[in-house]
């Protein structure tokens, strides 16, 4: 039986959106629209619309590329409150899917990815969708992209141990930089601002999401 994914859809934003207090409507239309199934490995096409974070890469462990669950990344979006006119730095955009979604809330997407073989079916795949105020460039997740900047959004797809000051250093004034801190259950989607030239940031929310290689916290020597 061939799945209606454009039901799979509707049931997604009405049972783990709007469920879980993501009620901004530009975003909620965007993930109707988007087609969440184009940017999921062939393999798992089926499980395009579940409630749970989705591997990307051909193997899991210590490295793995996961596709954001659908909650958390509404979430994190929303409290980016995203304009039309905004620039937005997408980091660990993996296959393009939260390109593509970012692209209907902001004037254009620079969409940040250290993997080459998920660069190029992000690109790929959102060409063929004419996402065309998407930009795909290849570099380390963890010291952004500074050519593209100074952004009026930054949001992180995955959760990290330690945000690098390099990102926070490419947001504009007034600039906005969502991110999960923290691994499992100990994780927690921060909002950071940054005005008269400083990044603050404050926890909102608890989330636990895979997390993105390259922002591992720096062990400290013990004797």
């Amino acid at each position: 039986m061939t799945a209606d994914f454009a039901e799979l859809r509707v049931k997604m934003v009405d049972g783990q959106l709007r469920t879980t207090d993501v009620t901004n409507l530009p975003l909620l239309t965007a993930m109707l629209e988007v087609p969440r199934e184009d940017f999921v490995p062939d393999a798992r096409k089926a499980l395009a619309y579940i409630d749970d974070d989705i591997l990307l890469t051909d193997r899991g462990g210590p490295g793995a590329r996961y596709l954001m669950e659908p909650s958390p990344f509404a979430k994190l979006v929303q409290l980016a409150e995203i304009g039309p006119r905004d620039r937005v730095l997408d980091v660990g955009a993996g296959t393009g899917y939260s390109a593509a979604v970012l692209s209907r809330l902001a004037g254009s997407v620079v969409a940040l990815e250290s993997d080459s073989s998920l660069a190029q079916k992000a690109e790929a795949t959102l060409a063929q969708l004419g996402y065309d105020n998407v930009s795909v460039v290849r570099g380390a997740l963890e010291a952004g992209h500074p050519q593209g900047g100074p952004y009026d959004v930054i949001v992180v797809e995955g959760s990290v141990e330690a945000l690098p000051d390099a990102l926070l250093g490419q947001l504009a004034e007034g600039g906005r930089l969502a991110v999960v801190e923290g691994h499992g259950h100990a994780g927690a989607a921060r909002l950071y601002l940054k005005a008269d030239g400083v990044a603050t940031g404050r926890k909102v929310f608890n989330a636990a999401v895979k997390p993105l290689p390259g922002f591992e916290r720096v062990r400290e020597f013990e004797f």
